[in-house]
């Protein structure tokens, strides 16, 4: 009987405004998998930086896919800029790092998986960003 393809795991980042909502999220996320011919299933964790750590929104989207939240400190995102599509001054003066989504989800998946790379590169709404990372 032959195996069904395995989907490598998918790990989200996300940066965001204030009160950005657990639907503009899951929307944004649903679309960049759906470009890509990604399940949904394959998200295995959420990420974005700690200064986030008190938005409902990111927190209510790992609740409503059963995953973990985790928050990185811009400091240790600040290693991943060489590997960013895009870099944004905006993003630094507000954060401290170049880009928010990117640097989280390849730091989640570095942590999770051992290494990363970016399965699908920076999105954005007008309140909302979000990257994906795997395995490499």
């Amino acid at each position: 009987m032959p195996h069904a393809h395995l989907q490598p795991a998918l790990y989200a980042g996300f940066g965001c405004r204030r009160g950005c909502s657990v639907d503009e999220l899951a929307s944004l996320l649903q679309q960049s998998l759906a470009c890509q011919g990604l399940p949904l299933a394959a998200v295995q964790g959420v990420a974005s930086i700690s200064l986030k750590a008190d938005e409902p929104g990111l927190r209510l989207l790992a609740e409503r896919l059963g995953v973990p939240l985790v928050l990185f400190d811009a400091a240790l995102l600040q290693v991943f800029e060489p590997h960013l599509s895009h870099r944004s001054a905006t993003a630094f003066a507000h954060c401290g790092c170049w880009g928010v989504a990117e640097s989280c989800a390849l730091a989640l998946s570095e942590r999770l998986q051992g290494s990363a790379r970016l399965a699908v590169p920076r999105r954005a709404t007008s309140r909302a960003t979000l990257a994906l990372a795997c395995a490499v």
